[in-house]
């Protein structure tokens, strides 16, 4: 049986690891006073807190490269941290780890137009990416709700997408190269500034890794010319599963819209209390945008107007200006924190088939009604990602555990047709323990040995991603063999 360590014996090993922090950041970069650490205790995830040993905020690779040295030799656990809105638990703390925030590394360090690639530091806002370069006619395309907020770092962790990420894809798809940090303090670039690299698909491996496998500190991002002009459509419909129905049709017309997103009542009702958006108080709301020249919008317009047609909806509107087109986008970023002003609530990002979505929405209202829990739904229906806001009371005993249980059973639905459970939140800790619905013992050993390569000790951000009895006993063997 193991012993517990003695206090005196932690209180030394944190006085030993925040002096050598202290000796090669400056003093205002390692904050270890309990009460201060208490700011980064959780993410966006609020149901769990943890305050971590040590919190630091590098503003360099270099910087970054000895934090990691330093800890590698300690045998301190690192926990990557970006702007902290991850909506998994990706960057909860563990009460002996090390917090590592990039939020300091913001800067741009080289823009070019004619390439067409900016490269960042990545503690850079999703949003200012596109606003380094707007002025010249460029943007940058993942655009996740939080994109004001997130940082880069967290987007590569998490591989987020966003509502435009039908047509131009998710990070991965514009993502060209890292400068990412081992954890013993190695620096390694992976890509750059050209279309592919040789060899092993790395980059691949990293984007979508959740902090398992290195810190990335700089990332080459593709940007793009920004089209002549983009045009939103409202649909009404009287039913989600008739709306899911012209979602399916839509897609199998070959049409490809920028974006497609889904909204239902309890959303629709919250948003437009929030944001005033104009929209119609119907049972399912669909933004549907298309972009390219006048005759080119008018086109897809009217194909996505017949389609829509075919399924009655209670109101179809086109956008008639850039300010109405403005209002539309508004209440859709706005869905999250509209429904958060109603309850507490858990969000879900389990991914399906398109054509799955009329099952799928009317199994998550049956479900409903099964658990006692309202269900919002929000998400990007072009690619089938789902948003299920299951609605809580985190004051009411069981409630949270009911919720969580009622989340477990959307995500094995998603598994079940065909989907997967996650398409840009990430597994962080809320999906941890499902990851044997979607992989056999076979499939998660095989990602566990790629975490063996990067980090032999597994120190970078425990207890996430893997099944937790399967990553504490790789980690057991891991310290049992030093």
């Amino acid at each position: 049986m193991e012993m517990p360590v003695p206090n005196s014996a932690i209180i030394a090993r944190k006085a030993r690891v925040v002096e050598r922090l202290q000796s090669v950041l400056p003093a205002d970069a390692v904050i270890f006073d309990t009460h201060e650490t208490r700011a980064y205790e959780c993410d966006a995830l609020t149901a769990y807190k943890c305050a971590p040993l040590v919190a630091v905020l590098p503003n360099s690779t270099q910087e970054v490269s000895d934090v990691l040295r330093i800890c590698h030799e300690e045998g301190v656990p690192v926990v990557p941290r970006g702007s902290g809105t991850s909506l998994a638990g990706g960057a909860l703390p563990t009460a002996d780890c090390v917090i590592l925030g990039v939020a300091r590394m913001n800067d741009v360090i080289e823009t070019d137009y004619d390439n067409r690639f900016i490269r960042v530091q990545t503690g850079r806002t999703n949003l200012s990416v596109t606003g380094a370069v707007e002025e010249h006619g460029f943007f940058y395309a993942p655009d996740p709700s939080s994109q004001l907020a997130c940082a880069i770092a967290g987007n590569i962790a998490m591989n987020s997408g966003g509502a435009h990420c039908l047509k131009y894809g998710v990070t991965t798809n514009n993502l060209m190269g890292v400068t990412m940090v081992m954890m013993d303090g190695e620096v390694i670039e992976i890509g750059g500034a050209h279309l592919d690299a040789g060899g092993l698909d790395l980059l691949g491996v990293i984007c979508g890794s959740e902090g398992q496998l290195g810190v990335v500190t700089e990332a080459t991002l593709r940007i793009l010319h920004k089209p002549e002009g983009a045009r939103p459509v409202l649909i009404g419909f009287d039913d989600n599963e008739v709306a899911g129905a012209c979602v399916s049709d839509i897609i199998k017309a070959g049409v490809l819209p920028v974006a497609i997103e889904f909204m239902d009542r309890p959303c629709i009702e919250a948003t437009e209390a929030f944001a005033k958006a104009g929209y119609p108080m119907c049972e399912a709301l669909l933004i549907i945008e298309v972009e390219g020249s006048d005759a080119e919008i008018d086109h897809q317009l009217a194909l996505i107007s017949d389609i829509a047609r075919r399924h009655d909806p209670v109101e179809l509107r086109q956008s008639k200006s850039a300010e109405e087109s403005a209002k539309i986008w508004l209440g859709r970023k706005s869905a999250f924190g509209a429904m958060g002003q109603i309850n507490d609530y858990m969000c879900l990002d389990g991914t399906i088939p398109v054509s799955s979505l009329p099952h799928v929405l009317k199994r998550i209202s049956e479900m409903s009604d099964e658990y006692g829990l309202k269900v919002g739904n929000v998400f990007h229906a072009g690619d089938g990602n789902m948003h299920p806001l299951i609605l809580y009371d985190a004051n009411k005993p069981g409630d949270l555990e009911l919720c969580e249980a009622f989340g477990a059973e959307i995500l094995k639905l998603c598994v079940e047709v065909g989907g997967c459970l996650t398409g840009e939140h990430g597994v962080g800790i809320e999906k941890r323990d499902l990851m044997h619905v979607q992989y056999t013992p076979v499939d998660l050993d095989a990602q566990m040995l790629v975490k063996d390569v990067f980090d032999p000790a597994w120190l970078l951000n425990p207890a996430k991603v893997f099944p937790l009895d399967a990553s504490e006993s790789r980690r057991a063997v891991t310290l049992a063999a030093e």
